[in-house]
């Protein structure tokens, strides 16, 4: 599965947009001591960082590996690696960076796993990661308020409003798979607004679609949410799994640039940090991160290695993703490239076999 020209365009103005942040982050934090913490850096801590942030990457694929088995289905491990990988490159051309579904989805069902149960599970996992970051984001955002003396209440509301948006998103849609009218109400009265000048009849066609489609997705999830209650153990696990190591990664890299890893006040900021990323702002949540990252950490890391850290931070959580996503979109283009050809040679041999039995001549009676 590949991206088309117009996801290239957003893809180098993700990379554009991103780079220009990063040197104006630069620009304005670099000073004489800047080198000087260069100078003591320890490229291990650094390496420690990326080989963490592909731990992550194999405890998702190890969610998407274990909710899949919960239903009966058989998902290889590589098969969900590298369909986390492909989904990355999705994810940093689409507003924030939530995107990659679709990829994860096609790969699960490429897997044998019906589609219903694929989209179950792939939304699944984004209501364990809204749910985990819910309960824990509020409690981060107060820490840090009441933590710093700097962090005023200009900042802080703000983002306590996204916190209470996305939690009320997970409490809206867990009560939604319950109550399927009420999603159908939601999706008919968003839809209204764009189908005011339809005619009567399309419209009413319109709806019994949005009915079919609502009921199709609640069957979905009541079913996986009734049989796979050992998937939603190994899911939640994972997901703990997959946060603490990529919120880990910046303690790592402080401590690569010779400062204290500050893991309490980086893991509340790497909350806060997540729940913004979940805002569609732009493409791949670049410029959004940074600028968020830069005003967080320099409540408590030294300004000199604010702008390299946000660097080292945005190289392996953005541009590595791009790099693995481009490999796994690599591998999946040229899986379905050989499943082409082996479906025509199918096809071809099928044909030569149907067209010699219509020449065999038949015997008379």
């Amino acid at each position: 599965m590949n991206i088309d020209r117009s996801q290239w365009k957003w893809l180098i103005l993700s990379i554009v947009f991103s780079i220009v942040v990063l040197a104006l982050v630069l620009y304005f934090t670099i000073d004489e001591n800047t080198f000087n913490y260069l100078n003591s850096l320890k490229p291990e801590y650094l390496v420690a960082a990326i080989l963490m942030h592909l731990v992550s990457m194999c405890a998702w694929a190890l969610r998407m590996k274990f909710m899949a088995r919960s239903l009966g289905y058989k998902v290889p491990f590589f098969h969900c690696l590298n369909a986390v990988f492909a989904n990355l490159l999705i994810a940093a051309v689409t507003p924030s960076q939530v995107g990659g579904e679709p990829v994860r989805i096609h790969e699960l069902y490429r897997a044998d796993v019906p589609l219903g149960d694929a989209t179950a599970i792939v939304i699944m996992e984004r209501v364990l990661d809204g749910i985990l970051l819910g309960i824990i984001g509020g409690i981060a955002i107060i820490v840090m308020w009441l933590g710093s003396e700097e962090l005023g209440l200009s900042i802080t509301i703000p983002l306590f409003l996204m916190w209470i948006l996305i939690t009320a998103f997970v409490v809206l849609f867990a009560y939604s798979i319950k109550n399927p009218a009420f999603l159908k109400n939601i999706v008919k009265k968003i839809s209204g607004l764009f189908t005011k000048r339809w005619q009567a009849d399309k419209i009413e066609e319109f709806a019994g679609k949005i009915d079919s489609e609502v009921d199709n997705f609640n069957h979905a999830m009541t079913n996986y949410v009734s049989h796979s209650k050992t998937g939603l153990v190994w899911g939640t696990l994972f997901t703990v799994v997959y946060w603490f190591s990529e919120f880990f990664i910046a303690s790592l890299i402080l401590m690569g640039l010779g400062e204290a890893p500050h893991i309490g006040e980086s893991f509340v900021a790497q909350i806060i940090i997540a729940i913004i990323m979940m805002i569609p702002l732009t493409p791949g949540s670049s410029g959004i991160a940074e600028i968020s990252a830069t005003s967080l950490y320099s409540v408590f890391v030294p300004s000199s290695i604010v702008g390299v850290f946000v660097v080292l931070w945005r190289l392996i959580l953005y541009y590595m993703n791009i790099f693995l996503g481009i490999f796994g979109s690599i591998v999946i283009v040229k899986r379905e490239i050989v499943r082409q050809k082996i479906s025509k040679i199918k096809a071809d041999i099928q044909q030569k076999k149907s067209d010699a039995g219509d020449k065999v001549p038949q015997k008379k009676e």
